[in-house]
């Protein structure tokens, strides 16, 4: 998996070109099918890689806080939301909720989530790959296929199975 990890930010530099160019082409003209195409690639993908041998995302990058991600993990934590935020979280430059320091606080050793069941939305749906009209966040999966595994190997698969 390391050898994997680290090639990925390599290999998505080098297909960036032709994934942008691929990924214009599909917001224009999405097949029909696309969300039932990606959510097969999605359930196909996570039955070859398992999240916690990798956990890369936690490791190299942090999710986006809303509110209501405060208040379920604060109340999980039993701590004051603003407690919470102080303690694990800053504003970044676009006023985003972030955490402080990565890894994630919240990352345990054997690569599980020590909130996962009140873990922020965003943890819950990345990589994004099985959301409805996918289409329109190609931009961030653009950047996930540098920091996750299967995002990168369902970005081939799509483009192995829809001509553009």
């Amino acid at each position: 998996m390391e050898e994997l990890l680290s090639s990925l930010p390599e290999k998505a530099k080098q297909n960036h070109k032709a994934n942008k160019k691929f990924f214009a082409k599909l917001r224009k003209k999405p097949p029909k099918n696309l969300d039932v195409l990606m959510q097969d690639l999605h359930n196909e993908t996570f039955e070859e890689i398992d999240c916690l041998t990798c956990a890369n995302c936690c490791k190299t990058t942090g999710p986006l806080f809303t509110q209501k991600d405060v208040d379920r993990i604060a109340k999980f934590l039993k701590m004051k939301p603003k407690d919470f935020e102080s303690k694990y979280l800053q504003t970044d430059e676009e006023n985003d909720l972030v955490l402080q320091n990565l890894p994630c606080t919240f990352l345990g050793e054997d690569n599980k989530c020590l909130i996962y069941e009140v873990r922020p939305k965003a943890c819950a749906e990345f990589p994004h790959t099985d959301r409805k009209k996918f289409q329109q966040i190609s931009h961030l999966t653009l950047k996930n296929v540098a920091i996750c595994p299967a995002a990168s190997r369902i970005v081939e698969k799509m483009k192995e199975q829809i001509n553009l």
